[in-house]
């Protein structure tokens, strides 16, 4: 999927990375702008710098917080919590030191999960979310991390340690890309799927760069463990989406994306009828790099054109006294009845 031509002005607060020591650990974020506050959240094994071109953009009418989660990037990487919670603590403790008390968040993949977890577990900090082909949807997810997260498997990263293979994997991922997107190939029926499932190859290549460290390889497997099993994912939110009945939700997934199918987008759109979906044809798992333009301009006007939410202590006891209304999903029939089996799947012991 092409990028937007449509030209903006160059922002008139650049970008920075700031430290933070937080419970003895430093933590990396970037922040830019001025006016209300944006907090973005990337993916697992990513960092901050995955945002770089629409915090320029943002910027311009926002204050922008893109954190290095712990273990990434540049904040530190100890043997500790990584799971999905004590992320959305981390978000909280971040955003107390930098005495900002309410945010849109945007969250993509993981952090669409801790994004999620954290309107969750500090619905006083939230206005507005933002879920950017966000984990946490359903169990279902990309065989490969369920490969990963099995012992012994995290090895298969570690091997990419040895001297010429990080450059030599790097370049084929920028050629099966390239390859993906020729017209002759495109032209072809065959593959297709073959195509979709390229899309993100530069993307991935860039985190595995990332993973070569020990101590962020190790992180990383951390994280992961916290989040995925053979099964798949762990921590999924469809059964906690009716909290969500009075936060603006939009939803952001391109139609390709092979790590969080956009199936997903239909079934968090249906358990939360009130968000938004904006659909990305064409793009991978990173629809924000895809037509960051776009993106840009579909986060303005959300912000631009709904009311912030006011966390009301009363309503939220009276939500989860109430419960999930299954009757208040919508979609057609096979995606209703996807919810309800991915709801039934949450609460089993296997």
């Amino acid at each position: 999927m092409a990028k937007s031509t449509v030209l903006r002005p160059v922002p008139t607060s650049a970008q920075s990375v700031e430290f933070k020591t937080i419970h003895g650990y430093r933590r990396a974020y970037r922040v830019a702008g001025s006016g209300p506050a944006l907090l973005l959240i990337h993916g697992i094994g990513d960092n901050s710098s995955t945002w770089t071109e629409v915090i320029d953009m943002l910027a311009q009418h926002y204050t922008i917080i893109a954190p290095d989660l712990l273990g990434h990037g540049l904040s530190d990487k100890p043997r500790a919590d990584y799971s999905v919670a004590a992320y959305a603590n981390g978000m909280r403790d971040l955003l107390s030191v930098l005495n900002i008390r309410r945010v849109t968040v945007v969250g993509h993949s993981l952090g669409g999960g801790v994004a999620m977890q954290f309107c969750y577990q500090f619905p006083e900090f939230v206005e507005r979310l933002v879920l950017v082909a966000a984990g946490g949807v359903t169990r279902d997810v990309s065989p490969l991390l369920r490969l990963l997260a099995l012992p012994g498997f995290d090895q298969a990263i570690a091997g990419l340690r040895l001297p010429g293979l990080v450059p030599a994997a790097h370049l084929v991922g920028r050629c099966t890309a390239a390859l993906a997107r020729t017209s002759r190939i495109r032209s072809l029926p065959a593959p297709a799927a073959v195509r979709s499932q390229l899309h993100d190859a530069v993307e991935v290549m860039r985190i595995v760069n990332g993973l070569i460290d020990p101590t962020a390889h190790s992180a990383f497997i951390r994280t992961l463990r916290a989040v995925v099993d053979w099964r798949g994912q762990v921590v999924t939110m469809l059964d906690r989406s009716y909290l969500t009945e009075r936060l603006p939700v939009m939803l952001v997934w391109g139609t390709d994306d092979t790590v969080i199918p956009y199936a997903h987008a239909l079934l968090a759109h249906s358990a939360m009828p009130h968000s938004t979906l904006a659909t990305f044809a064409g793009a991978g798992h990173f629809p924000y790099h895809d037509d960051p333009t776009r993106f840009v301009d579909l986060v303005e006007q959300f912000v631009t054109s709904t009311t912030p939410m006011v966390h009301d202590p009363l309503e939220w006891s009276r939500l989860l006294s109430a419960g999930a209304a299954t009757a208040d999903l919508t979609g057609d029939e096979s995606v209703q009845l996807a919810v309800l089996d991915a709801m039934a799947e949450e609460r089993s012991a296997t």
